[in-house]
């Protein structure tokens, strides 16, 4: 059995839902989830999952090796489902092909630092793209640049809002992360 241990900085609705998509796999759990903001609804998710959590900081995950050496006796893949800092290398190169990202838009459009959440969705919007979706990829040292895995697309009307493009984009995550990130773990595990 496959371990994951999940990164996430926010609300913590995609781990809850890749926690529960993996609660009956018989190929991979999900042990824990770590974050990097103490405010991050994620951890009452958690508690009521029944799922570890653990607080972080900068300096444990990018100057010493605090978080390094719990990903290498803890996790045999990492998901980030909406974590905000970009991953260091050294952790980036223990996980080749085991550290997977959702971001939420078409990658190479809208991606890099600061493009995330409702950023994205506003862009998109005041683009006025006739489509957006989602892009599931590995990571690497640089922000939505890792080899694409797989891509899901919506279309979007003249009406749509940044919340409703928003709302779109959830529904294609919910419905695919969980399963490309199995996709992943029988390809590489």
């Amino acid at each position: 059995m496959k371990r994951i241990v999940i990164f996430a900085s926010g609300s913590g609705s995609n781990a809850e839902n890749i926690v529960n998509y993996f609660n009956s796999s018989q190929i991979a759990t999900v042990t824990h989830v770590l974050s990097n903001n103490e405010h991050a609804k994620v951890f009452d998710r958690c508690e009521r999952l029944q799922i570890e959590a653990s607080l972080f900081d900068k300096e444990s995950f990018v100057k010493d090796d605090t978080v390094l050496n719990f990903l290498l006796v803890e996790a045999d893949f990492i998901v980030l489902a909406g974590f905000l800092w970009r991953v260091p290398s050294k952790i980036v190169e223990a996980f080749p092909n085991k550290i997977i990202n959702i971001h939420p838009a078409l990658l190479p459009k809208y991606g890099g630092k600061g493009m995330y959440g409702m950023n994205v969705h506003k862009a998109v919007k005041e683009n006025k793209e006739h489509e957006t979706g989602i892009t599931i990829h590995y990571v690497n040292e640089n922000y939505d640049e890792g080899a694409i895995i797989f891509q899901a697309s919506t279309a979007l009307s003249e009406n749509d809002t940044p919340e409703t493009i928003a709302t779109k984009v959830h529904e294609l995550e919910y419905k695919h992360f969980p399963e490309i990130i199995e996709q992943v773990i029988t390809k590489h595990g």
